[in-house]
């Protein structure tokens, strides 16, 4: 049942901008390491430097506030498509559950994400050799900084879920949105519990699988609340 559902959001989705958005995200952190390096290529490149590990420190600075501004646009215009058309009630009178209709819109959002960061993951690959920083590309470390981020921030999409679905005036939920995806690039500083900072997958104390861990247990969490929230609201 859940499957339908996915299947019918995507369908929903078909001609919507939000696919432009998935793209734009990644290409945008990309097209701006190719500005970067292209106009200081001398000063970035230096003979016997790791350049790849270089060039991945500073696409990893842009993904905290791509992530949080993906997260809060694509939940958002998801879940208007529900609002503007008045069809959550729809939605309700078939024979689905609440739970599903939620639980499918919520991984919907999810596979949306993780797409756009394995996007980023073959750009990143592709960019690294059109720069020439040579064949020995490093995998592992760019599959995590693509996908790690992604990990420590269920609990964001999972805010910005609930709040999308269940608000129709989406106001509120945007500038949430907006003003976390803006804090988390200056989380260096801040507990390592506040959840905007776990993208950044910085501390003194933890490792980046520590983020992860939690950003999905968390994630699972925020998740769980949101549907039964959903499940008990006079969806309009």
């Amino acid at each position: 049942m859940i499957l339908s559902m996915i299947k019918a959001d995507f369908l929903k989705i078909k001609r919507k901008w939000i696919w432009f958005l998935i793209v734009l995200g990644p290409l945008g952190v990309l097209l701006l390491q190719a500005a970067n390096y292209g106009l200081r290529y001398d000063y970035l490149v230096k003979p016997g430097g790791d350049h790849w590990k270089d060039f991945l420190n500073n696409i990893h600075l842009f993904i905290p506030i791509t992530l949080g501004l993906g997260f809060t646009i694509i939940a958002s215009m998801t879940a208007n498509i529900e609002h503007q058309q008045n069809a959550w009630k729809q939605l309700i009178a078939m024979p689905i559950s609440k739970k599903t209709v939620y639980t499918a819109k919520f991984l919907m959002n999810l596979f949306l994400i993780f797409l756009s960061c394995f996007l980023l993951f073959l750009g990143t690959i592709l960019l690294g050799i059109i720069l020439k920083f040579g064949l020995d590309i490093p995998y592992i470390r760019i599959a995590k900084m693509s996908f790690f981020p992604f990990f420590a921030g269920i609990p964001i999409l999972g805010i910005q879920v609930w709040l999308s679905t269940t608000l129709k005036n989406q106001a509120l939920p945007l500038t949430i949105g907006i003003l976390g995806a803006i804090f988390s690039m200056y989380t260096v500083f801040v507990p390592d519990w506040v959840i905007w900072k776990w993208p950044l997958l910085t501390s003194d104390q933890h490792d980046p699988v520590w983020f992860v861990g939690w950003g999905l247990v968390i994630g699972f969490i925020i998740f769980l609340f949101g549907m039964v929230d959903f499940t008990k609201r006079d969806v309009k």
